[in-house]
């Protein structure tokens, strides 16, 4: 029996395949114990607070909106590792983006992790994340930052309330 081209390549594509979900495990990881910009903001121009009652986890996004662009952004609360990576993650994506790109970050990344094909995989660490659309119970997990930044960039004309 003669070992083909594409008995090798199956062979890597298995290995290639491990290595990268284990680096992806690993950023998921480094964001949920070492987390970016957790921490409520003073001032925050924009802030919103969602709650996932399906797991409990508790996400309020805080952003400060500076002549059109996400100046800086933070967010608070407690989840699964999953929800906690995630509004890690979107912090790193959004800030010094226009409005409509942070936007257009958090919906894309939604409408991805839900089956929406037309849709490109999420840049940065977001892509460590992409698995999650296998799990369809987690994928709440994963889009409650993000669904708290775009609620609260359309609440614009809303004062920024309690979390």
């Amino acid at each position: 029996m003669s070992t083909g081209w594409w008995t090798a390549s199956a062979k890597w594509g298995v290995t290639l395949g491990a290595n990268l979900d284990e680096l992806y495990r690993e950023v998921i990881l480094d964001h949920c114990q070492n987390p970016r910009r957790m921490g409520a903001m003073e001032h925050p121009t924009h802030s919103l607070g969602l709650h996932n009652p399906t797991c409990g986890d508790k996400i309020a996004v805080d952003l400060r909106v500076e002549d059109g662009r996400i100046a800086d952004y933070r967010f608070s609360g407690h989840g699964c590792s999953i929800s906690m990576a995630s509004a890690s993650m979107l912090g790193d994506a959004v800030v010094g983006k226009t409005v409509a790109e942070a936007e257009q970050v958090a919906q894309g990344f939604v409408r991805f992790l839900t089956g929406d094909p037309s849709t490109a995989s999420p840049a940065g660490d977001l892509e460590a994340l992409a698995g999650v659309k296998n799990f369809p119970a987690r994928v709440k997990c994963a889009t409650l930052a993000h669904n708290a930044l775009m609620e609260a960039l359309e609440g614009a004309a809303r004062p920024p309330g309690p979390h």
